[in-house]
């Protein structure tokens, strides 16, 4: 058996854990609680030394190596006697691990589900054209003024690169690439000819061999967040809203992680082959750069900076008590995600957003719903968070949704995650989707000290 599940491998920190949380763990029923990946984890040890705590947290992240696990989640029982009991949960290939806590993260019921936003393709722009400001010759003539010792691309070579992507090159890249390949052993290795030609273009220009369709760089989605998501392209964008396209052809960087990219499908006010940028910490949209790389190229500087995305009504409603305050003000045909927050007063009913034909995501906190049975009657649902009280009530009557792809299970924290692990297998066994396991660990620590 793996060492993961050897209690020499969490002494340490069971013996640290004691020490920060006697009087909890002295307590009738007291436990503590915590997660452990990788990379990184979220127990509280307040050990005196950090040293201390970096060790014993590292022994176990080794055991979790070794073992093949990414995290796991775990509850410990130490009584004045010093009898640990540790209960150590592996969420498996079914479920997101743990955001924070020892809760664990979404439930994938449906194997390769992704949210609705993630499967989003771009919507076709067949009356699209290059912008007014597209020179061909005024591009290649100001690229070889500005960097005449560039080795360029041979004809060969752009074919080679539309083979491989699938696609045909927009003619402004060509000459682009023509002028410049952009392959560092052609600058030696010399940051001043690689600077020259970053002061050429207006970024980092990636090599011709590198070019990638899509944006592979963003962040990996997490359902309970991207599921909250919406891709909303205005009529007057210029750019469609979307997590990913194939006409969207990256270039290079803007120097800050954001991706450059040339735009084959623009939205309803964009132009073929315009320069968007993709940021790095936002998973969906894109911000137009330049109508097109003749005016990148010869226009004035400009900051990469466009602004987050900002998913609006009536896609995507929140309802608590310091915002929107019933569910008739959200009740719309577009509504795609509806989220109950923090609420003091009277539960919710359902009722008005019955038969929507969009609403997909709907998240709740607990004593927001009236009656957790109205859910049944919402048929297009691919997610839903709730308390485990709710969720109770939808398992014990078999109400829990067929339409569902994802679940995720609501916590205020204090909840025992031996009870939400417990109910996350329930809604596992549904789909015959594998379960989070859980191995008992057991060991002496000896009395505390007097």
């Amino acid at each position: 058996m793996s060492s993961l599940y050897d209690f020499a491998t969490w002494e340490p920190l069971l013996r640290l854990l004691r020490t920060a949380h006697a009087e909890r763990l002295a307590a009738p029923g007291g436990f503590v609680a915590g997660s452990i990946g990788r990379g990184w984890s979220s127990v509280v040890t307040r050990a005196s030394g950090r040293r201390e705590e970096f060790d014993a947290i590292e022994r176990v992240r080794e055991a979790l190596t070794a073992a093949g696990v990414d995290d796991v989640s775990f509850v410990v029982e130490i009584p004045p006697s010093g009898k640990a009991v540790l209960h150590v949960f592996d969420p498996g290939p079914a479920v997101d691990a743990p955001l924070g806590n020892a809760h664990p993260g979404a439930l994938t019921l449906v194997e390769g589900a992704v949210p609705e936003p993630w499967r989003r393709l771009p919507e076709p722009s067949p009356g699209a054209r290059p912008a007014p400001s597209v020179d061909l010759a005024l591009l290649e003539r100001t690229l070889r003024e500005r960097i005449p010792e560039a080795i360029g691309a041979t004809e060969a070579e752009i074919a080679a690169a539309e083979e491989r992507l699938g696609v045909a090159l927009p003619e402004e890249l060509k000459v682009l690439y023509r002028v410049t390949r952009a392959r560092w052993e052609d600058w030696g290795e010399d940051y001043d000819v690689a600077d020259r030609v970053f002061d050429a273009v207006g970024f980092e220009l990636g090599s011709l061999d590198r070019l990638a369709v899509g944006d592979k760089w963003r962040p990996s989605f997490r359902w309970e967040q991207a599921a909250t998501k919406a891709v909303q392209t205005l009529p007057d964008a210029a750019v469609q809203d979307l997590v990913d396209s194939p006409g969207w052809i990256v270039i290079g960087d803007s120097g800050g992680g954001d991706r450059v990219a040339v735009d084959l499908t623009p939205g309803p006010r964009g132009h073929l082959g315009q320069i968007i940028v993709l940021d790095h910490e936002q998973s969906i949209g894109a911000c137009l750069f330049a109508e097109s790389l003749t005016e990148l190229v010869t226009g004035p500087e400009r900051d990469w900076y466009g602004g987050h995305r900002r998913d609006k009504p009536p896609v995507t409603a929140m309802i608590h008590h310091q915002a929107l305050r019933s569910v008739e003000a959200v009740a719309h045909p577009d509504l795609e995600v509806l989220q109950f927050g923090v609420w003091d007063e009277e539960p919710f009913s359902l009722a008005p957003v019955l038969g929507l034909p969009r609403l997909r995501t709907l998240t709740a906190y607990p004593g927001t719903l009236a009656d957790p049975l109205e859910i049944g009657r919402l048929t297009g649902l691919e997610f839903l968070q709730l308390p485990p009280a709710d969720w109770r009530v939808l398992l014990d009557v078999g109400a829990v949704p067929r339409s569902l792809a994802a679940a995720a299970i609501t916590t205020r924290g204090d909840e025992d995650p031996r009870l939400v692990y417990a109910l996350a297998n329930e809604l596992l066994a549904l789909r015959d989707r594998p379960p989070v396991t859980e191995t008992l660990i057991e060991g002496e620590l000896g009395p505390l000290p007097a």
